[in-house]
């Protein structure tokens, strides 16, 4: 009886043996006992980390409306609305005194320089590179403070503080004593420019026009008129005849006082463009 229970015992044993290392007989069709094992547990864990996500994302949309309503609520409030970047109001003032470097490399005509504390326009350059020795940038500057040019050298690839010049456009509205008064149309703010500031530009400076005004540092530095200005023929003298023919040109005082040439078919009262730079006449208006 004993050895019967044994044989049992051993046989039922290498049944396990069979299922789990998958030793089947022939014509079965079952899956090793360790195969179904596995996948029982992988179906569990699949199973255990899908509630879980589950449960982590409702817990996730349930906290994020309530703050989302609690911030809205806060805020309809409040009645602020912050913005992500700072923005200028009228009241509010430019800042100044930024200095960017630049390579000189990069000059070009127009350039704004920070030199010796002072800011320059360049008004030419031309690259340079010898034979021997090292490339340099020779310039022309003008100081907008000044006034003054000079010519100035600049080792090629050198470091140069470019000056930050802040432009603004005001509109002339009139001139009192020796000062030319320029506002801004939208703040109403008033700045103030003397005759010595203006230069030769008086000539073209007419009650009504856009500027730009030229700042650094908080102070007007210069003043930009409109290349083209128009102008009217307040004087002239009668052109003799034949003159036309050889396109003669007579002298003309505009309404700024300014006295300029212009064709012999221009008369007291018409309307000519001058360009600003370099006070020429252009055409009739």
């Amino acid at each position: 009886m004993k050895s019967l229970y044994g044989l049992l015992a051993f046989s039922s044993f290498l049944y396990s043996l069979k299922r789990i290392y998958g030793i089947r007989e022939k014509g079965e069709a079952e899956e090793p006992l360790l195969i179904l094992y596995v996948r029982r547990k992988q179906l569990q864990f699949r199973t255990t980390m899908v509630d879980t996500l589950k449960l982590k994302l409702s817990t996730f949309s349930s906290s994020s409306s309530s703050s989302s309503m609690l911030s809205f609520s806060a805020s309809s409030s409040s009645l602020s609305f912050p913005s992500l970047l700072p923005m200028r109001t009228p009241s509010s003032k430019p800042r100044f005194l930024k200095i960017y470097a630049l390579s000189s490399n990069d000059i070009k005509v127009g350039t704004n320089l920070q030199v010796d504390g002072s800011p320059w326009r360049v008004l030419e350059f031309l690259h340079v590179k010898p034979g021997k020795g090292a490339a340099f940038v020779r310039t022309k500057l003008k100081n907008y403070i000044t006034g003054n040019t000079v010519e100035k050298t600049f080792r090629a690839g050198s470091s140069i503080d470019e000056a930050d010049v802040f432009k603004e456009t005001k509109q002339f509205t009139y001139k009192d004593g020796s000062q030319f008064v320029f506002m801004d149309m939208s703040t109403y703010e008033e700045s103030r420019l003397g005759e010595s500031e203006i230069g030769d530009r008086t000539k073209w400076l007419k009650e009504g026009m856009d500027c730009n005004l030229l700042l650094w540092n908080g102070k007007v530095i210069d003043v930009e008129l409109p290349i083209t200005v128009k102008l009217t023929v307040v004087d002239v003298d009668p052109g003799l005849k034949g003159d036309t023919a050889q396109g003669g040109s007579k002298p003309a005082t505009l309404d700024t006082g300014t006295i300029v040439n212009v064709p012999l078919f221009v008369n007291v009262g018409d309307e000519i463009l001058i360009d600003s730079r370099t006070g020429q006449y252009m055409s009739r208006a």
